[in-house]
């Protein structure tokens, strides 16, 4: 009978201290666990995943696919003074014109791609994405034609009226962009168009005359 006390107490005891640890151990690890995860651990990911995702909006999409083409066509239409052109002036501002925007239109196309979306194909404009008139101010198929087919003092009237007309449009969807996005290095880089183009088109019409 003492032998079977004895060995009941013993087995009781060494229950007992096994719970007392568990007990310990699972309020060790709760405080540890509740320092991590206020800390470090799994709360900066979910609170800068909604940041990110939430960091541009559709009015940022569509300022970039229409822009690029837009652009696009700028530089096609700069591409064309050093041959055509008889004003240094002409020929400065398109060379100015091809130097802004080409590195524009990389940094657009970057963008679209890391938010998943297509980037506009090249000849493609998405004339829906162009603003309030509908066209942004892009050139049609038979003025570019003609712009092409011109030199001399004809190109560069035809060029710099053509072109204040194309810039209004990038000013114009600069200004939706400011206006309705959410991204800001579009709304810096519209800040940018908008400086570049007002200045551009008042040089052009001072040109003109």
């Amino acid at each position: 009978m003492s032998t079977n006390r004895s060995l009941i107490r013993r087995t009781a005891a060494v229950v007992a201290a096994a719970a007392a640890s568990l007990v310990l151990a699972a309020c060790g690890s709760g405080e540890d666990g509740a320092a991590g995860h206020g800390g470090h651990a799994s709360q900066t990911p979910s609170a800068s995943a909604p940041a990110s995702q939430g960091r541009h909006n559709a009015a940022d999409v569509a300022f970039a696919k229409g822009m690029i083409p837009h652009h696009r066509q700028a530089v096609e239409m700069a591409d064309l003074a050093p041959s055509r052109a008889e004003s240094a002036e002409v020929k400065q501002l398109a060379e100015q014109i091809k130097k802004a925007q080409d590195p524009e239109i990389k940094t657009l196309s970057g963008w679209l791609t890391s938010w998943g979306e297509q980037v506009p194909a090249e000849g493609a404009a998405d004339h829906s994405a162009h603003g309030a008139g509908g066209t942004g101010g892009m050139m049609t198929a038979e003025e570019m034609d003609r712009l092409g087919k011109s030199s001399g003092k004809a190109f560069d009237t035809a060029f710099m009226q053509l072109m204040i007309k194309h810039h209004e449009g990038a000013v114009a969807m600069a200004r939706a962009e400011k206006t309705a996005g959410a991204f800001p290095e579009a709304k810096t880089m519209a800040d940018a168009i908008i400086s570049s183009q007002t200045a551009e088109i008042a040089k052009m019409n001072g040109l003109l005359g």
